[in-house]
């Protein structure tokens, strides 16, 4: 029976990119000095892993660059080859290479072939200048004397029969065994494909080598120990040898023109993600004795678009829930004392039910964190300059739909750090600070919101040159603003003080976008800056989209939902209170305090229960510092709602942000404050 493999194709694509950014990871923390053995070994089975499941379906770009990638890592790991910061820079490349083949087969993106081969031969001159010096010496030996010299070192002889082996599978084995030992291909007496392998490897080894090529039942190995004085007798020829063993490189690929070889630094945001599992391979001898318990996996893998389905119907629930609990309100407490207490406990178990699901949703920050240690080494070797790159509460947890729009903002902010924020080495030398600058990236839970913060300690924002530029643009300022007044100037539109325009930054675009996208994620933005003592820009998002805590409001016979992180207080004011500037509209007096006053039944263009603001209700709201007075006739209550998306199922409404659907069936909108506050500006 035949198998169709493209069915495991997405569960290889995953879990390759996961141990592509996972190898980056390591890479990128390795001591190239005193390379930790573990760390080493983890990078090598990332790239096995890949290359097995590679050759697997048939993906031969990838086999090939990461065959010559894991016979370093391999010479590397067992000592034959010093690591240095030219191999790091060389397998990194290579990664890149790698995401760009994977993207390549899975979504039908362009591949960079100059690119490839330019990594390929720059792996490949490792692997000669290693090879090189050793081969030299053996040259004007004849080809038994050869074999017969590299072969003393090996004290096993086992021989790998093959069931139903193509020829093409038999070659690959051949290549794999290689590295191993000394392979080469034989006929057993009734015709079996085999092949014959010195090594000082274990049974073990040769099956998590062929593992991932033949099935286990189909081959059958048998094993003989060598004496120390007769390995090595078997005359054999170069064409015998596996090329994973001897000259793995050159007779794998045709020769490429030879050029200088830039080294490839691409930056890729959508490279690093969260490890959640591992391509399966055999245990080797150490993991086998672990016990079966500590082996077993703790997490599955769930399509998002199911986790979406639960949720939606978890929405449907809740709202269930709120129609019962306002049905059995006007019941008789005594009588039906029964069904209420039942309606109470559905509610509280709704509710716990309610957050269990929304974990589901929530990642960790180390799914965004993890992409930057790689982008700030290349923008910093860029620019010249030093940067110690540290991150804090990668555990903190967000909803995957905020977590994925918050990485655009992030790579801007982070940039920017690096580009205007931290100095030349030669520069805060001279400034009395150590030459290497420090980012910092943050994640905390405050209450229901998620604090992130971007923090270095360079120069920080020049205050002059702001004010500067501000009124070059034209923007209405003056020189008594405070300085968060002035710090907000950065994110007018096409605003930028850098003098020069590089590939880096400088165009004036950005840091607008930067905080229009986290104003439509509910979201605050913030800084705070002490020239010559750097610069940190503060983020608060809600920890979901999906449901929020909200006020409910009356407007003329309309409900609104005002989400109740936007609120400060309300009130009632006194008609003194409340003034009129000509042309302007209506301000309210609160402590000494005058706010623009925003009549909802005017902007909704609804018949309201009151004109006047004094027999009304006022509700204060504050987004990004500046605040406001929303007029309306009265405050329902405070609930939890779940969000609708409004434009989807209708079309963009001004000043509304979402929907919702009440206990009583109707549906509700919810407030855009932060629209609301930019129409009255």
């Amino acid at each position: 029976m035949t198998i169709d493999m493209s069915q495991f194709f997405q569960v290889f694509f995953d879990e390759a990119e996961e141990l592509l950014a996972e190898k980056e990871k390591l890479l990128l923390g390795v001591d190239i000095s005193s390379p930790d053995p573990e760390d080493l070994n983890a990078i090598f089975r990332a790239a096995h892993s890949i290359k097995g499941g590679a050759s697997t379906f048939g993906l031969t770009d990838m086999t090939e660059v990461t065959h010559i990638l894991e016979s370093l890592l391999d010479k590397i790991r067992k000592g034959e080859m010093h690591l240095t910061a030219e191999h790091v820079d060389a397998f990194l490349a290579a990664k890149d290479i790698l995401k760009m083949q994977l993207d390549g087969h899975r979504l039908g993106t362009a591949v960079d072939l100059d690119a490839v081969g330019d990594v390929r031969m720059l792996l490949q001159s490792f692997v000669r200048d290693e090879i090189a010096p050793k081969i030299a010496p053996s040259i004007s030996l004849s080809p038994i004397n050869q074999m017969s010299d590299i072969k003393e070192k090996f004290h096993h002889c086992f021989r790998v029969s093959f069931k139903e082996v193509s020829s093409s599978d038999l070659s690959v084995l051949n290549s794999e065994l290689g590295l191993l030992g000394l392979a080469w291909s034989e006929k057993t007496a009734d015709g079996q494909d085999s092949i014959a392998l010195k090594t000082n490897g274990t049974e073990e080894d040769i099956l998590a080598v062929c593992s991932f090529i033949v099935d286990a039942d189909k081959m059958t190995i048998t094993h003989e120990v060598l004496p120390d004085d007769s390995a090595g007798k078997k005359e054999a020829s170069d064409d015998e040898l596996g090329y994973g063993f001897f000259e793995p490189i050159d007779s794998m690929f045709p020769p490429l023109e030879e050029k200088n070889l830039p080294l490839v630094t691409k930056i890729d945001d959508s490279s690093a993600h969260e490890v959640q599992g591992r391509i399966s391979k055999p245990a080797t001898k150490k993991e086998a004795e672990k016990p079966v318990g500590n082996q077993e996996s703790t997490t599955i893998r769930v399509g998002i678009e199911k986790v979406d389905q639960i949720i939606n119907l978890i929405g449907e629930l809740v709202i269930t829930q709120a129609m019962l609990t306002q049905r059995t309100q006007d019941l008789d407490p005594v009588s039906n004392e029964r069904l209420l207490s039942s309606v109470a406990h559905l509610t509280r178990n709704t509710r716990d039910l309610q957050e269990a699901v929304m974990s589901i949703r929530m990642m960790p920050m180390d799914y965004v964190f993890s992409r930057f240690p790689r982008m700030v080494r290349d923008l910093a070797n860029k620019l010249g300059k030093k940067v110690e790159f540290v991150t804090y509460g990668a555990s903190t947890e967000l909803d995957k739909g905020l977590i994925e729009r918050i990485v655009d903002p992030l790579t801007h902010l982070v940039r920017n750090s690096i580009d205007h924020g931290i100095e030349m080495p030669a520069t805060r030398v001279e400034n009395g600070k150590g030459e290497v600058g420090k980012l910092s990236l943050s994640a905390v839970h405050q209450g229901g919101n998620i604090v992130i913060e971007v923090c270095d300690d360079g120069g920080g924002l020049n205050r002059e040159r702001i004010l500067s530029k501000a009124k070059q643009n034209g923007l209405a300022v003056s020189d008594s603003m405070s300085d968060s007044d002035v710090w907000q100037l950065i994110f007018a539109p096409g605003f930028s003080t850098a003098e020069v325009v590089t590939d880096v930054s400088g165009r004036g675009v950005g840091m607008d976008v930067v905080k229009r996208n986290i104003t439509h994620m509910g979201g605050v933005v913030d800084i705070r800056s002490a020239k010559g003592f750097g610069t940190t820009i503060t983020i608060s998002l809600p920890l979901t989209l999906a449901i929020l805590d909200g006020m409910s409001i009356k407007v003329g016979e309309e409900i609104y939902i005002l989400p109740l992180g936007f609120v400060v207080e309300s009130l009632q004011p006194e008609p003194e209170d409340i003034k009129e500037i000509k042309g302007k509209g209506r301000v309210i007096k609160i402590r000494q305090e005058y706010l623009p006053l925003i009549p909802l039944f005017e902007t909704f263009n609804i018949t309201p229960m009151h004109t006047d603001p004094s027999k009304g209700i006022t509700v204060i709201v504050e987004v990004d510092g500046k605040k406001a007075a929303l007029f309306v006739d009265d405050l329902v209550g405070q609930q939890q709602v779940v969000v609708k998306n409004i434009e989807s199922n209708y079309r963009k409404i001004p000043g509304i942000s979402g929907a919702t659907i009440l206990g009583d069936g109707g549906v509700s909108f919810i407030l855009d404050v932060a629209a609301l506050l930019r129409s009255v500006r």
